[in-house]
């Protein structure tokens, strides 16, 4: 038990110190902006308390507005993210989910692919629509939430490729 909540602590700190000094550097064309940090909250065990991992998920965005001095929009999109996500595991994994026996190194790439593109999108369109906070400009927050979307789903699925421990 011990090791599984150092590794949930170490990915904490990881994304966090990655967002802020690599990836918040990253502005390609003014709306490409990778926020992979969103990792913590597509990969966190399941079968964990619900609460805690809300708590979990309001902390590690407020962390990154605290470093971004955004004013808690992160914040507001990681809970939203973290409360919304048992709909995306159930539409995504089935039953898989229903008896939460998900281990994401072993499940198929396609729905792995479709978890993290529903999750990551509701997380920026949440993100994008309190950074620009206005209904006339509606076509930039797409803009913004479409190219950020991409990028960073694709650095997810990249960094648990990477990351992903093969146990045959």
């Amino acid at each position: 038990m011990n090791s599984v909540i150092s590794i949930h602590v170490v990915r904490f700190i990881v994304l966090v110190f990655a967002q802020v000094l690599i990836f918040n550097h990253i502005n390609f064309l003014g709306y490409v902006n990778p926020y992979p940090y969103i990792l913590f909250i597509l990969l966190f065990p399941v079968k964990n308390n619900r609460m805690l991992f809300i708590l979990f998920s309001f902390i590690l965005g407020l962390t990154i507005d605290l470093f971004l001095d955004s004013g808690g929009i992160h914040a507001a999109a990681s809970v939203l993210a973290a409360y919304a996500r048992p709909i995306f595991l159930k539409s995504s994994f089935g039953t898989i989910y229903e008896y939460q026996t998900i281990k994401f190194n072993t499940v198929e790439f396609g729905s792995k692919l479709t978890y993290i593109a529903f999750l990551t999108a509701i997380h920026h369109i949440v993100l994008f629509s309190l950074e620009i906070f206005s209904v006339s400009k509606i076509i930039l927050i797409l803009q913004k939430t479409l190219f950020s979307c991409i990028f960073t789903i694709l650095l997810c699925v990249l960094l648990t490729i990477i990351f992903s421990r093969n146990k045959t």
